[in-house]
């Protein structure tokens, strides 16, 4: 085992860096590498059934993400294009697939499951290709994933419709109790997620143990996938349900940091496992027929793509986008083809040549949606439109009384905001009263990330703790060098220290350093000094301390004797501008 690892991972190292800097992407490195690896080319890899039985978590992981980046109000607003778009999709795709098979001379039944089965594009590889250039939320993005979910959800009734098929009739009363579990695990699993899950995880959460929370995220998904697997749906389907469940919970961020990497690496394994599962043998065998078939598959589907996109008003830009980003057969066309070989519907030789056909269409799409994309860039195309959503505008990390204060400003300013906070009790008392936080440590890269990082034009670093605050300033800056940063320094070191790491003197605020100026003034006014004196005194004090903190900026943070001598002399000037500035009496001239 340990040696088949050794050689996945050798051959994605390998092969994807490659790929990558030849502009045809990661997921084309991932494929290449199977097929290079698998039976068909040095055969070191004999099983790929089993890997590719394996790497599918890949995919349950995927749409768990999906899920959580998915709000219950958005997928309402999805609706029309979800039922629209996309029932457009697979139902002209599954007509025009099937009546070309039946042409071909393949048998009625077995044509209408290669029709369906072909018209369904990958989730996995599109989404991965889109999220590699950031195109997710430009419009073809938004429409690729309405299709995309609509397939997702179409292929649960297909596969219960597959054995009504077969020639064997299915018992009396089967088809009512099987429909009854269903329905009573999904609602289950609805339940669960609302009532059941949240408890729990703020439990998990309370117990500060990074491993056990990100063991009780993969337990969530797992255990619901294989819930809704128990019924007879697709584990994908239930992977995606819990992560819409906690979509709206102070968890998401957290959650989608902690799966991605697990994500990632049984992707890639996924698409790995895929290039193996290709006969190139029977490609060998029968070329002018697998060529024709890939190239009438792509064909077929990218013209219905275009024409729903152009009757549902997307625009020519979008229905082309789409031509190139979803023409390709997907994987649960594995699956379907499987289930029609075991109930009779299929011939295996069939099934075997439309596995083949599948997977090349996987290979050809990435290269053919980049062709698209230089093409569309060359010729001076608009650019796409981006979603800007208002969550994304300000990061506030720490939500204590200065982050809130903060907060509730923009908030009446209409100026939207993603706040992150690693302490659960805080995160769960201040979510009574509606505020719009998430449980998370601010200074893990992943969870900046997956609270969208790279889109925010500014973070309010406001996090007590002096260390942490640190540590998020040192990430933020190495990572997003872009996001400017307005930080809450608990004191002059830790201001300090935060400019040392690139922060901006102006965009640095002692946290009781106003206040005191404040308390200080009317401490003055309460002494008998004029408001105008008491003013005057405050104002002179700031700008001085303002120009010692830039000095001392400069002196290493390690001489503590230059240090000492910084503040002495700094200390004798300020007496001496006060000095001078109530000596003479009537003196108008103050220092600068």
């Amino acid at each position: 085992m340990l040696a088949d690892i050794a050689l996945f991972l050798a051959a994605a190292v390998l092969f994807v860096p490659l790929f990558r800097r030849l502009g045809l992407g990661a997921v084309l490195g991932y494929l290449a590498a199977g097929v290079v690896i698998g039976p068909s080319g040095i055969g070191a890899i004999g099983e790929p059934e089993q890997v590719l039985h394996f790497a599918e978590y890949g995919v349950i992981l995927l749409l768990f993400i999906i899920g959580l980046e998915l709000q219950p109000s958005r997928l309402w607003a999805m609706r029309k294009s979800v039922f629209g778009l996309g029932a457009a999709q697979v139902f002209v795709s599954t007509a025009l697939l099937a009546l070309t098979a039946y042409l071909a001379g393949v048998e009625p039944r077995a044509a209408f499951v290669a029709g369906f089965g072909l018209a369904m594009s990958s989730t996995a590889l599109a989404l991965q290709m889109l999220g590699e250039r950031r195109e997710l939320t430009t419009p073809h993005g938004r429409a690729a994933f309405s299709i995309l979910l609509f397939q997702d959800l179409s292929i649960i009734p297909f596969l219960a419709l597959v054995p009504l098929l077969a020639s064997i009739e299915p018992t009396a009363g089967g088809g009512w109790l099987k429909a009854a579990k269903t329905m009573g695990m999904f609602l289950l699993v609805v339940l669960g997620g609302r009532y059941a899950v949240r408890p729990v995880m703020k439990r998990v959460a309370a117990a500060q143990t990074p491993e056990l929370f990100t063991a009780a995220a993969l337990l969530i998904v797992i255990g619901t996938s294989l819930a809704m697997a128990a019924v007879g749906l697709t584990m994908s389907l239930g992977a995606f349900l819990a992560g819409v469940l906690l979509s709206e919970s102070e968890f998401r961020h957290e959650l989608q940091a902690d799966i991605e990497p697990f994500k990632g690496l049984l992707l890639g394994l996924f698409f790995i496992a895929v290039g193996m599962s290709a006969d190139l043998h029977l490609l060998i065998a029968h070329p002018l027929l697998i060529v024709a078939a890939v190239l009438g598959l792509m064909a077929i589907k990218a013209l219905v793509l275009w024409l729903t996109a152009w009757i549902g008003r997307y625009g020519h830009q979008t229905g082309a986008a789409l031509a190139a980003a979803l023409p390709q057969g997907g994987e649960f066309a594995f699956v379907l083809f499987s289930a029609a070989v075991a109930v009779g519907v299929m011939q295996p030789s069939l099934s075997a040549l439309l596995v083949l056909v599948v997977t090349i269409s996987m290979m050809a799409t990435p290269p053919l949606f980049t062709l698209q994309t230089r093409l569309r860039k060359r010729f001076g195309s608009r650019p796409y439109d981006k979603i800007v959503t208002g969550e994304h505008e300000v990061l506030i990390a720490g939500f204590g009384p200065f982050g809130q204060i903060v907060a509730r400003i923009l908030r009446v300013k209409h100026i939207g905001f993603t706040v992150l906070d690693k302490d659960f009790e805080h995160v769960d008392f201040v979510r009574q009263f509606g505020n719009r936080i998430f449980y998370g440590d601010a200074s893990r890269l992943d969870l900046l990330r997956a609270a969208h990082a790279d889109k925010a034009r500014l973070l309010v670093l406001a996090i007590p703790d002096v260390e942490a605050s640190l540590r998020t300033a040192q990430t933020v800056r190495r990572h997003f060098p872009q996001l400017r940063i307005f930080a809450a320094a608990a004191n002059r070191q830790h201001a300090l220290r935060l400019m040392d790491l690139g922060v901006a003197p102006e965009d640095v605020i002692r946290r009781s350093y106003f206040s005191s100026l404040e308390m200080t003034r009317r401490v003055l006014a309460g002494l008998g000094d004029s408001d105008e004196a008491a003013n005057q005194a405050i104002d002179v004090f700031r700008r001085h301390d303002a120009d010692v903190l830039l000095r001392q900026f400069k002196v290493p943070r390690d001489d503590l004797q230059q240090m000492r001598q910084t503040t002495q002399q700094a200390a004798g000037e300020l007496e001496a501008l006060f000095a001078a500035d109530t000596h003479p009496p009537g003196k108008e001239d103050r220092p600068a």
